[in-house]
């Protein structure tokens, strides 16, 4: 089986130190969006938070030797599976962003801790309640 991801836009920011995590990031950026899938942004709004899913690009090849890692502000080896380390068998991270203002097909995002150039692959909104989940047609 292969699967073949195709990003929708790319990540932006003139930070020169990126956190290791949204969780403990202040970073602002833009998600530029490409303009055939603009119309996907309607109904984001200043101050919501969203979901974003993009490719870790700049990550090395995985190998068996990931499978186990010391992240730098732990003290133990953990499973990759268990930590947010880039070195993954597929190059995926995740991050919860504070949206700042929407203008056409950017969105100006706070809680950046991506890379400036990173693809992005899909925006999801952040849901903390099964009933705040937005309905869509089955």
């Amino acid at each position: 089986m292969s699967i073949v991801l195709k990003p929708i836009g790319v990540a932006h920011t003139e930070a020169r130190s990126i956190p290791r995590h949204w969780s403990v990031s202040d970073v602002e950026g833009t998600l530029v969006i490409d303009e055939q899938y603009q119309r996907g942004l309607d109904n984001i709004e200043k101050g919501q938070r969203i979901v974003v899913l993009f490719h870790f690009h700049k990550s090395p090849v995985f190998k068996s030797e990931f499978l186990v890692q010391q992240p730098p502000h732990r003290s133990e080896k953990l499973g990759v599976f268990s930590i947010c380390s880039p070195k993954r068998p597929n190059p995926i991270g995740m991050s919860v962003l504070e949206v700042i203002l929407v203008e056409g097909n950017t969105l100006h995002v706070r809680g950046v801790d991506m890379l400036d150039g990173t693809p992005i692959l899909d925006i999801k909104p952040f849901v903390k309640d099964k009933h705040e989940c937005p309905s869509y047609a089955e």
